[in-house]
């Protein structure tokens, strides 16, 4: 069964980033493809920002990713770049610590005028972290993302649309990469 990380790197659950990794999880575990999910803020704060390698916190998170056949990087766009707690995570990860893996990018923003956040802040951090399988990515507009009263998201029908297709993208790369999904 291939195995699927989402690394959440929003400073807050109740993001609507939240709607986009849920949705994903769900996504891919109907497909039959194993999600783990690493919220970077459960991680503790002060191993993160002082860089703890030996932090069993965020050795069990490293060992994640490097199990992983698939990375997928949720961020929302600040001064047009991913979140400053996503950016202390991606710190961590060993130089080649995506290497061979599946990569796609989920971003989400205010408007639709940091779309390219995914091209010029977050592509580039993945390619240097060893990222060679980097899909295009699905950018979304937080106004198309609905907070639910139960805690639930509610996707506008074009975001899950393109998630859909990146999925889709993302399940058929590890079927042809000969990565077994049961």
């Amino acid at each position: 069964m291939s195995h699927v990380v989402i690394i959440a790197g929003t400073p807050s659950k109740r993001s609507r980033l939240t709607g986009l990794t849920d949705y994903s999880s769900h996504t891919l575990s109907k497909a039959g493809i194993s999600v783990e999910v690493i919220q970077v803020t459960d991680l503790p704060a002060e191993d993160l920002v002082q860089a703890k390698f030996d932090s069993q916190a965020i050795q069990d998170a490293l060992a994640i990713v490097d199990g992983a056949d698939a990375v997928i990087v949720a961020t929302p766009v600040y001064k047009a770049a991913y979140s400053g707690v996503l950016k202390l995570f991606l710190d961590l990860i060993p130089q080649e610590g995506i290497r061979d893996k599946v990569t796609l990018p989920l971003v989400i923003g205010g408007s639709i005028a940091h779309l390219l956040a995914i091209d010029y802040a977050l592509k580039p951090v993945l390619t240097a972290l060893g990222g060679r399988y980097i899909l295009g990515g699905v950018y979304a507009v937080d106004q198309g993302i609905e907070r639910n009263e139960d805690g639930t998201f509610t996707l506008a029908a074009d975001i899950t649309a393109r998630l859909d297709r990146s999925l889709e993208e993302l399940r058929l790369t590890l079927e042809k990469d000969g990565i077994t999904i049961s």
